[in-house]
């Protein structure tokens, strides 16, 4: 990820503050924030809504921020790889299954990453970053995306990966769970970018 990415080019040609309407929904934020903003759609809309009417002429009281996460650390990484390859949504679901992978060694237990295979998982994670050209920095606890219970089960997913028989089936299900992780992020959340003063 040493190339610098440029959150206002396609911005100011959007109407309104719309920057990439899919897969993952991406806004120029409003205020200053430093992090990715991760917020419900349902919010947003309403957030955009009122933010609309505040901006009429006579009409300046402050709209306050809906609930939201803010992205940082490892999901910090997460969020801009994605945010990176927002054209194609191919190499943004191998971002996430790569991501996945990466949750997989440091946050899951598998009893099949306690033997020699965890090499295999190693290359595998070592191949995808150098192929789509990201890396993650700062601090790793987190990788994934917070995602509401209601929208994916994450207790169930985590069983699945203890669970997997073999190497083969631990990575059909990683890449089973992100997919339909994404899935469901794309249709329940907005993203906005980080903003800070000039």
């Amino acid at each position: 990820m040493a190339q610098i990415i440029d959150f206002s080019s396609k911005a100011a040609k959007l109407s309104h503050n719309l920057v990439s309407s899919g897969p993952l929904e991406f806004r120029q934020a409003h205020w200053e924030t430093v992090h990715f903003i991760q917020m419900l759609r349902s919010d947003s809309r309403e957030f955009e809504r009122k933010r609309k009417q505040t901006s009429q002429p006579g009409n300046d009281a402050p709209v306050p921020l809906p609930s939201h996460f803010s992205l940082e650390g490892g999901r910090d990484s997460t969020i801009k790889a994605l945010f990176i390859h927002r054209e194609t949504e191919e190499k943004m679901r191998e971002v996430y299954l790569l991501a996945g992978l990466i949750d997989c060694m440091i946050n899951q237990v598998s009893p099949i990453l306690r033997t020699a295979l965890l090499r295999d998982m190693y290359n595998r994670i070592f191949l995808m970053k150098k192929h789509l050209e990201i890396t993650w920095y700062g601090p790793l606890d987190q990788v994934l995306l917070p995602i509401a219970s209601r929208f994916f089960d994450v207790r169930q997913y985590q069983a699945a990966l203890r669970t997997a028989a073999t190497l083969k089936d631990l990575y059909e299900r990683i890449r089973e769970g992100t997919g339909e992780m994404f899935d469901r992020i794309s249709r329940h959340y907005v993203f906005y970018l980080p903003r800070v003063r000039a």
